[in-house]
C-alpha cells in the first residue's frame, strides 16, 4: 500500500532541492562530481504527462520520490557465483553513466547525463571490457549538456547527438527543455566537438528518435511537432521526410527493417482516442504507411485511472525476420493528480503485452505477455532492450502498478520459442526503475548495462552462442599483408549483422549495425580493433554484399587472425601478417 507518510517526507525534501535552486557547476571537469548528484532524477515524461505536471507540481515530486536521489543507492554487492552478471572497472570518482555508444574502432563512450562530459572506455589486451580502462574526451559544445537525446555512430565514424528531453545550462535539469534543438558531431579522430544546426523552422528535437537508414542517411524526428515530419541529412543539408505520418513521433521508437525501411508502433499523443495501429516509412517514398494493428494494446494511451502516460516500450527486429515490440501499459499515472489506491492493492490488473511482426508476410501476432513479480504485473514503459548473439532478447521491465516505479527485473524472451523467463538481475537493481537501464551489444557478445543515474558498469553474458547463418563472412579475396597504419577494404556479406541489435525508444539509441575489424596477434593472444569506416550500406538484410575501409592499429606484428563483427557475432577469421612498414 502507499506510504502516505513516507511519501510527503520524501516530497518536501525534494521540493527544497528543487526550490534552493543549487548553483549550476557548468559543463564538468573530468573526475568532478555530476552536477545531478543528490538531487532527484530528472523523468522522461511525455508532453501531455509534462501539461498535467504543471497543473499539479506536487504530483511530479510524488512520481520523483519513488526513487533514489542521483548517486544515492549504496555501492552494488557483488554478484553471486554463477550469476550471468559481473562487475566492469569504473572512470575516476565514479560518476552515473548512460546512453552507451560502440565506436568503430572497438571503443565505448558513455555519457554522464545532464553534462558535458563523455568518457571512453577501451578493452584491455585481451578483449575483455569489464576490465578495461576509461579516459575522458573532449567536452560537448558549451551550454548542450541534455538528458535523453538522439544518439548515432555515422558511417564516417563519427558520432551524431541531436536534441535532449533537458539541458542543464542554467536549469539545473530541473526544468524540461523541449525546446533544445541544438546538435552537435564529435569526431574521434580528432576528439572535437562541432555543433550542428536543426532542420530549418524546428523549434524543438526534444526525446526523439533516429537512426541510420540502410542508405546510410541520418534520419531525425521531432518529439514535438505539430506538423508530424521527420528530416534526414543529405549532402550536407536537411531535406523534410516522413508525409502521412498518423501521431506525432512523441515515445515512439523506430526499428530498421531488412526492407531499408521503418516500423513503429503509434503512442497516440497528440490523438485523440487510443488504439493499435502501427505504421512503416518507406524510404523511396518519403512517406508513412500504416503496418497494421497489433493484436494487443501496447501504448500506454488508456488505463483505469484515466491519465495515460503514452509511454510505450522498446523493439527489436530478430535474425529470423520477426520484430518483438514490447508493450508500455501502466494502471495509473500519479502525475494526472493522486494515486489510485486499486492500483497498489492489485485489484486492478493491467497486463502488459508484447506483438511480433514478421517483416516477411508484413503481419503482426501475438506475443507473450509480460510476466508477474511478486505478485505485480510488469510493464516495459520507457526500457531497454539487448538482442543477444543466441537471437534470445534480454529486457528490463518494472511494476506498472504506476509510472516509473522500482524495482527493476530482468527478462529473457526465447528466440526459439517466444517465451519469456525471469533471469537473474544486477545486485542494485532494486534501486532502479527501468527507465534508468540503458544496454549495449559487445564485439565479445556480452551486453554492457549501465544505470544512467547510478555508477555501477554491469555485464551480462549469454549462455550460448550464434546460429552459424548468422555471422558475417569475409569475401575470400581479402588482404593478408597488413602494415601498421595502413590503410584497406575488406568486403564480405551481412558485415552489419541481422539486427541494430539494442532498442530503447526515443530516449536513447545504441545501434550497432556496422561492422567492426578485429585482429588477434597469434603469438600472444593479444586483440586489437582497427578504426572502420566508409561503410557501403547501413542494411541488415540477410546476406547482403558490403564493404568498408580499416585502419591497422599500432598493435604486435606478426602472423594474425582477422575476423569482421557486428552485434556481438564474429565472421571466420582470416589469417593476415602485420609488419612495421607496408610491404
Amino acid at each position: 500500500m502507499f506510504d502516505k507518510l513516507g511519501f510527503a517526507v520524501r516530497a518536501l525534501a525534494i521540493s527544497a532541492i528543487l526550490l534552493a535552486g543549487a548553483p549550476f557547476a557548468g559543463a564538468q571537469t573530468l573526475g568532478s562530481p555530476s552536477t545531478l548528484i543528490g538531487r532527484p532524477p530528472p523523468l522522461p515524461l511525455t508532453l501531455p504527462q509534462r501539461l498535467r505536471a504543471q497543473a499539479n507540481p506536487f504530483s511530479l515530486l510524488q512520481l520523483q520520490s519513488r526513487l533514489p536521489p542521483v548517486g544515492s543507492p549504496p555501492p552494488a554487492a557483488p554478484p553471486p557465483s554463477g550469476s550471468p552478471w559481473q562487475f566492469g572497472t569504473q572512470p575516476p570518482g565514479a560518476p552515473p553513466l548512460s546512453n552507451p555508444l560502440l565506436l568503430t574502432d572497438g571503443t565505448v563512450i558513455v555519457h554522464v547525463s545532464c553534462t558535458g562530459t563523455w568518457w571512453r572506455l577501451t578493452p584491455d589486451q585481451t578483449g575483455s571490457y569489464r576490465n578495461g580502462s576509461w579516459s575522458g574526451i573532449a567536452a560537448m559544445p558549451t551550454g548542450y549538456e541534455p538528458r535523453f537525446f538522439s544518439s548515432a555512430v555515422l558511417p564516417s565514424g563519427k558520432v551524431r547527438i541531436e536534441g535532449g528531453e533537458y539541458n542543464a545550462k542554467g536549469l539545473n535539469c530541473n526544468e524540461v527543455a523541449l525546446k533544445n534543438a541544438r546538435g552537435a558531431i564529435w569526431d574521434p579522430r580528432t576528439d572535437s566537438w562541432a555543433s550542428v544546426a536543426p532542420p530549418a523552422g524546428w523549434n524543438t528535437i526534444g526525446d526523439a528518435p533516429a537512426t541510420v537508414l540502410a542508405n546510410r542517411i541520418y534520419m531525425q524526428a521531432d518529439c514535438c511537432d505539430s506538423g508530424r515530419l521527420a528530416a534526414v541529412r543529405k549532402s550536407r543539408a536537411w531535406q523534410a521526410t516522413g508525409s502521412g505520418k498518423f501521431d506525432s513521433y512523441d515515445e515512439e521508437g523506430w526499428t530498421l527493417l531488412p526492407s531499408g525501411g521503418l516500423l513503429t508502433v503509434d503512442a497516440y499523443v497528440g490523438r485523440r482516442g487510443c488504439g493499435r495501429n502501427t505504421e512503416a516509412y518507406g524510404p523511396a517514398a518519403h512517406a508513412w504507411s500504416s503496418a497494421g494493428d497489433t493484436p494487443a494494446q501496447l501504448a500506454d494511451c488508456a488505463n483505469p485511472s484515466g491519465t495515460p502516460s503514452y509511454e510505450m516500450g522498446p523493439q527489436i527486429l530478430r535474425p529470423d525476420g520477426t520484430v518483438v515490440a514490447f508493450g508500455g501499459t501502466t494502471c495509473n499515472d500519479p502525475v494526472g493528480g493522486g494515486v489510485n489506491p486499486s492500483c497498489d492493492d492489485g485489484a486492478v490488473t493491467v497486463v502488459t503485452y508484447s506483438a511480433i511482426f514478421d517483416t516477411a508476410s508484413f503481419s503482426w501476432s501475438a506475443g507473450p505477455d509480460i510476466p508477474a513479480v511478486g505478485g505485480q504485473n510488469y510493464t516495459l514503459a520507457d526500457a531497454p532492450a539487448a538482442l543477444e548473439p543466441n537471437g534470445d532478447i534480454l529486457f528490463a521491465a518494472s511494476p506498472n502498478a504506476e509510472t516509473f516505479s522500482n524495482p527493476t527485473h530482468f527478462f529473457e524472451l526465447s528466440g526459439a520459442d517466444n517465451t519469456i523467463a525471469q533471469t537473474a538481475d544486477p545486485s542494485d537493481a532494486g534501486a532502479f526503475t527501468s527507465f534508468q537501464w540503458n544496454l549495449l551489444v559487445l564485439p565479445t557478445g556480452q551486453i554492457m548495462a549501465l544505470e544512467t543515474d547510478g555508477s555501477t558498469v554491469w555485464y551480462y553474458t549469454p549462455t550460448s552462442g550464434p546460429n552459424p547463418a548468422w555471422t558475417p563472412s569475409i569475401a575470400a579475396r581479402h588482404p593478408t599483408g597488413l602494415a601498421i597504419g595502413g590503410t584497406y577494404k575488406l568486403k564480405g556479406t551481412q558485415l552489419n549483422g541481422l539486427s541494430q541489435g539494442a532498442a530503447y525508444g526515443d530516449d536513447q539509441q545504441a545501434a550497432t549495425n556496422y561492422p567492426l575489424v578485429r585482429i588477434t596477434n597469434e603469438g600472444t593472444g593479444h586483440v586489437f580493433y582497427a578504426r572502420s569506416f566508409g561503410f557501403a550500406t547501413a542494411s541488415i538484410k540477410p546476406g547482403i554484399a558490403s564493404s568498408l575501409s580499416f585502419v591497422v592499429p599500432a598493435m604486435e606484428t606478426g602472423a594474425a587472425q582477422l575476423a569482421a563483427v557486428a552485434n556481438g557475432i564474429a565472421s571466420p577469421p582470416a589469417a593476415v601478417t602485420v609488419s612495421a612498414s607496408p610491404r
